[in-house]
Formats: C-alpha cells, sequence, structure tokens
C-alpha cells in the first residue's frame, strides 16, 4: 500500500488532546489520527454492509 501525505491545521487546544489520547495509547499524534480515521471508514464500511444485507433479507 502507498502513502500519501495529508497535511492538516488544527488548533493548539485539539493537539494538545491529541497528544494526550496518542501518549495514553503509547502512539504518536500522526499515528493515533490514522488508527482514528481507519477505524471510522471502517465502522462506516461496516454500517453500510449491514444496511445492504437487510435490504437484501428485507429485513428493513
Amino acid at each position: 500500500m502507498s502513502s500519501t501525505v495529508l497535511s492538516l491545521r488544527i488548533d493548539g487546544e485539539l493537539l494538545d488532546r491529541l497528544k494526550r489520547h496518542a501518549a495514553r495509547s503509547g502512539m504518536s499524534v500522526q499515528d493515533y489520527v490514522v488508527r482514528t480515521l481507519i477505524r471510522e471508514d471502517f465502522d462506516a464500511r461496516f454500517e453500510a454492509a449491514v444496511d445492504e444485507t437487510e435490504r437484501f433479507y428485507g429485513l428493513t
């Protein structure tokens, strides 16, 4: 898998919170943000798959 650079501008308060969350997880801020984005993407794809399955079987 290739990677691409994503640059974000965030305020200091948010960065401080991200640093605290990352430190509790023993991660860098970059790794913590990427993990969070991956988890959010998985949750959205999983929910879409469940919805599609329910529609297929007429459960909704």
